[in-house]
């Protein structure tokens, strides 16, 4: 238990970093700004060079107040870590980023995988950076969004109102940025361990059992069904592969049965025996 939650406040310091690198390092020195929280914050240095890292942990520290009972102790203690680490980072690495020879949608593209990755990594060891990460939760918890997309409703809010510091065009580049973020978000919490669920209904099901279980070394779901117009009694088989043996299943369900009717299905992550865990 101990060593779990050592590994869960290193993920959170370290996801802290990689957050403070993406607003210091590529989004500031092109003036671009941020969603949420530290959006405001950028926005506060751009007019009044208020440090982003002491903005970041004031403003936090109120929403803290708001939103702590919405929260369990653990998340509530790893929450804290979270905005201290991560405005301790802003605050260290002022003024360290420089121009990408000029290339603002590079640098949009870099802030947006950064800052995505930091809070990812927060969000996957069950803390946040507080501010929009705290309603992005909320809204996890009550409104069934993922964290990603509650993050990128509430960052849109903060950019449109960001357009009369920045600009349209800087604004649309921060846009970029924050959707991407928003998708480095999600993956890096739902796991980049995709596979592949294949559904099988076939009059020779037996024969395409035997195959996944001899030849791929897969393990396979037997499921029965009904025929909806002639109300037969079906197997459905149900199995999850790495999408590089799609191909020979594909083929080798066609060679048996040409009739078969197969569904595919994207699967994010897979967890259990087989499969490595995220």
């Amino acid at each position: 238990m101990a060593q779990q939650r050592f590994k869960e406040i290193f993920l959170i310091i370290i996801g802290s970093l990689l957050f403070a690198i993406g607003i210091n390092y590529f989004a500031i020195p092109y003036r671009l700004s941020e969603g949420g929280v530290i959006g405001v914050t950028v926005i506060t240095y751009y007019l009044f060079q208020w440090s982003p890292g002491v903005v970041n942990l004031v403003i936090n520290a109120i929403l803290l107040t708001i939103g702590y009972k919405f929260f369990d102790k653990k998340t509530m203690i790893y929450t804290v870590i979270g905005i201290i680490s991560s405005s301790f980072f802003l605050f260290i690495t002022e003024d360290v980023g420089h121009r990408l020879n000029g290339d603002t949608l590079l640098a949009a593209l870099f802030s947006g995988v950064f800052v995505g990755l930091g809070l990812g990594l927060m969000f996957r060891a069950g803390g946040t950076s507080g501010g929009s990460a705290i309603i992005a939760r909320l809204a996890n918890q009550y409104l069934g969004w993922s964290l990603g997309k509650g993050v990128l409703v509430i960052d849109i809010i903060v950019i449109g109102g960001s357009v009369f510091i920045i600009g349209q065009e800087k604004a649309m580049y921060t846009l970029v940025a924050v959707f991407l973020g928003s998708k480095v978000i999600d993956y890096v919490i739902e796991g980049l361990n995709s596979r592949t669920a294949v559904t099988i209904i076939s009059e020779h099901s037996e024969s395409i059992r035997q195959f996944i279980l001899e030849n791929m070394t897969r393990g396979v779901t037997i499921l029965e069904g009904r025929g909806g117009y002639s109300q037969d009694q079906k197997e459905v088989l149900y199995i999850v592969i790495n999408q590089q043996e799609l191909v020979q299943l594909k083929q080798t369900i066609k060679s048996v049965d040409e009739q078969a009717f197969v569904v595919v299905h994207d699967v994010r992550d897979v967890l259990g025996s087989g499969f490595s865990v995220s």
